[in-house]
């Protein structure tokens, strides 16, 4: 038995059917038959028997584009400068970096002494030593302590996201905590992100989880000791909300942060006391966010207390009186030194001594802030691109930035944002820049000359002339009248007009989607192929008012954007409509659902990575890693409404039978976000009920998660796999 629709000479077998076994979901008077709710069940023979044979089917439906595969694969490696290291970072007396070697997969950590040769430098952590008999190796956090002498990393090896922590003496590689493995019996496993030094170089802070993987804990272990005397600092009991730690670049306090996706509350911890108590610095009010950073005597917050797009308010830090503290000092002779950082049972305030820096400007999103010590930089995004203004504050009254400029940026479209800045004390500013054509670069600037320096660019090998691509950013109008900006990229020697498209989109938890370069993009590229961005909302790029425009009840916003953007571009002549493809993952893999369920015809071909498919079935399931904390973002439905809202869009509550397009759908084994059922049920339902004979294709990583393969040649070879398949859907393989 064939499939007569796919291309080239060899036959391809019929895909794997999914049997369906009987399965009822009873909520709010509802009936719904889950036919493929068995697929739930890892510990199903079955299941991995049916995972194992779609990918079997995968690889055969795709063999005709294995010369392609290679060719792709060959080009991005060719592109790629696999010995290379990363520029320095200087802290104290070191300068630390990371290097790749060809032919290994995985990075290298080094350290030299500052203002030393390359001759100098000494391996920290080899990753490829590491990652030495696991088909997976992450490391989720690095961190050196303040002298040093010691470093902590922590580590997955099953794509999981649980990290076991690791401790061991630079000097003399003496493993002083963990395991070469992670040991859940150790008390050193079962870890999220964040990973921080207290100041007496012999505490860590570090982040456990609960049974849902929700992070909900802070803990303080000391180097050495038995993990059962590790002391729980914070603890969060609002399942809506998990928590993080992280410290002031300033190194005087450790910053335990506790927030949902609409609420949140931080506390501060003397670095140098790391016995004593977190100190509140504002407790959580029902849709209050904040956060906060340390400069001289007083705090610097971020906040949409009053202001949708967000404030720049400044608290004291207390405990600090009138001590003269950072460029806050009106006596000559300049900076005075640092009072001491406050004692934990010290109060901050309710808010109500918040003083305010920047106030609300319509259209422009205050993001975040970056605290030196004598300026600070502020990250700002208007009309959808970032910017950066630098404050000089050693000669601010009270209550004021001082004098500020914006750093200027080279090209019209483009992202930048704050680079590998680790020094409190300095003139100097390190910031990243990248584009659709101009591979991510890493400039300083000097505060004092105003000059700034390209210290590093992203090396792009071969023959490559970057000049020869050309970006632009439009907009579509969508049926609502909502002007939605597209960001394009193209190479106009190869293109023929209307182009074959690769159209991508994401549009959830306010993440802007950057127009940033990719190595890899260029083999479509050079292939005639458009590449666009549909900015759509649920995003970030536009403004809190954007996002909300695009989550909850406004999710169908998000979908019918994309198809707007689709549409745009055919009838103005940008793309050919018979050959746009759609591209997206995880959220962005709901909207891939989405636009397959509502506008089928738009597309030739869809790829959908690891998607948030069954998204009703999960929030309905509270012991599902992350379910609770995402209520927020797309409603509770145990509340009638928010049920119907989310069934109302669900992709796999809405498959009809259509003409569909062309699908590679991903799936990760042991991903944690987007369990790997989710896009098997949709796949064995498209297969029931399409009318299309065009290939429906699913591939499971069995050995990774969420991100895929860890090591960079395996990600490459992953990469490739997805743009051959995109080829041969736009017919340009």
């Amino acid at each position: 038995m064939t499939n007569s629709d796919q291309r080239g000479s060899e036959p391809t077998p019929l895909p794997p059917t999914a049997p369906e076994r009987t399965h009822v979901r009873r909520i709010h008077d509802t009936e719904t038959a889950d036919p493929w709710h068995w697929l739930r069940d890892r510990d199903d023979p079955a299941v991995r028997d049916y995972l194992e044979a779609e990918n079997a089917y995968t690889e055969a439906a795709t063999a005709h584009l294995a010369e392609l595969r290679e060719a792709i694969f060959g080009e991005i490696k060719l592109r790629t400068k696999e010995t290379h290291q990363s520029l320095p970072a200087p802290k104290d007396d070191w300068e630390y970096r990371a290097r790749t070697v060809e032919g290994l997969q995985y990075v290298v950590h080094v350290r030299r002494p500052r203002g030393g040769t390359d001759d100098d430098e000494v391996v920290l952590l080899d990753e490829n030593e590491l990652a030495e008999g696991h088909e997976y190796f992450a490391v989720g956090d690095l961190a050196v302590s303040g002298d040093h002498r010691l470093l902590a990393y922590t580590f997955d090896t099953d794509g999981d996201e649980k990290y076991a922590l690791t401790v061991f003496d630079i000097e003399s590689g003496e493993v002083l905590d963990g395991h070469d493995t992670p040991d859940p019996g150790s008390g050193l496993a079962e870890l999220s992100y964040g990973l921080v030094w207290a100041n007496d170089n012999r505490t860590l802070f570090a982040v456990r989880t609960d049974p849902a993987q929700r992070p909900d804990r802070v803990i303080r272990h000391v180097v050495g000791s038995d993990p059962a005397r590790d002391v729980v600092v914070f603890r969060e009991d609002d399942e809506r909300f998990w928590v993080g730690v992280g410290a002031t670049r300033s190194e005087q306090f450790i910053v335990i942060g506790s927030q949902s996706k609409t609420t949140s509350e931080h506390r501060l911890l003397n670095a140098s006391r790391p016995e004593s108590e977190p100190l509140l610095v504002r407790e959580r009010a029902e849709g209050i966010e904040y956060g906060v950073d340390h400069q001289g005597d007083r705090l610097l917050i971020v906040t949409n207390d009053g202001a949708q797009d967000f404030r720049l308010v400044e608290a004291p830090v207390p405990g600090a009186g009138d001590a003269a503290v950072g460029g806050h000092d009106a006596s000559e002779g300049g900076t005075a030194a640092a009072a001491d950082p406050p004692a934990a049972d010290d109060a901050v305030d309710d808010g109500s001594a918040w003083r305010q820096l920047i106030g609300a400007r319509p259209g422009i999103r205050l993001e975040d802030v970056d605290c030196f010590g004598d300026f600070v930089v502020v990250h700002e995004r208007q009309d959808g691109l970032t910017s950066l203004r630098v404050h000089d504050t050693r000669s601010a009254p009270r209550d004021e930035l001082g004098p500020s400029f914006e750093i200027e940026m080279p090209e019209p479209v483009y992202e930048a944002g704050g680079g590998a800045n680790a020094e409190f004390d300095t003139r100097r500013y390190r910031f990243g820049y990248t584009s659709m054509v101009t591979p991510p670069s890493i400039f300083e600037l000097d505060l004092d000359s105003g000059e700034r320096e390209l210290l590093d660019q992203l090396p792009v090998l071969g023959d490559v002339d970057l000049a020869a691509y050309t970006t632009e950013r439009i907009t579509a109008t969508t049926p609502d009248g909502t002007a939605v900006p597209i960001s394009l990229v193209w190479k106009p020697g190869a293109v023929n007009w209307p182009a074959p498209c690769l159209l991508y989109g994401y549009g959830a938890y306010e993440i802007p989607m950057p127009a940033s370069f990719s190595t890899a993009r260029l083999s479509l590229l050079d292939r005639g192929v458009l590449f666009a961005i549909a900015h759509v909302r649920g995003g970030g790029e536009l403004g809190r008012a954007w996002y909300e425009g695009g989550k909850l009840a406004n999710k169908l916003n998000t979908f019918d954007d994309f198809a707007a953007c689709a549409s745009h571009l055919a009838s103005a002549g940008w793309a050919d409509p018979a050959r746009i493809c759609a591209r997206g993952g995880s959220a962005g893999g709901l909207l891939m659902g989405a636009i397959v369920n509502r506008h089928p015809e738009l597309f030739c071909g869809v790829v959908a990575e690891v998607p948030f498919v069954d998204v009703l079935n999960t929030m309905l399931d509270p012991a599902i890693p992350l379910t609770v904390t995402e209520y927020d973002e797309w409603g509770d439905p145990a509340d009638p409404v928010a049920f119907e809202t989310i069934r109302s869009y669900a992709p796999y509550e809405n498959v009809e039978p259509a003409h569909h397009p062309a699908l590679l759908v991903t799936a990760g084994l042991t991903d944690p976000r987007v369990q790997y059922w989710e896009p098997a049920k949709w796949v064995a339902k498209l297969r029931a009920t399409t009318t299309s004979t065009k290939p429906i294709l699913l591939r499971t990583e069995l050995g990774a998660g969420h991100g895929g393969p860890s090591g960079r040649y395996d990600a490459w070879r992953d990469e490739a796999f997805i743009l051959a398949f995109i080829c041969d859907v736009l017919g340009v393989a």
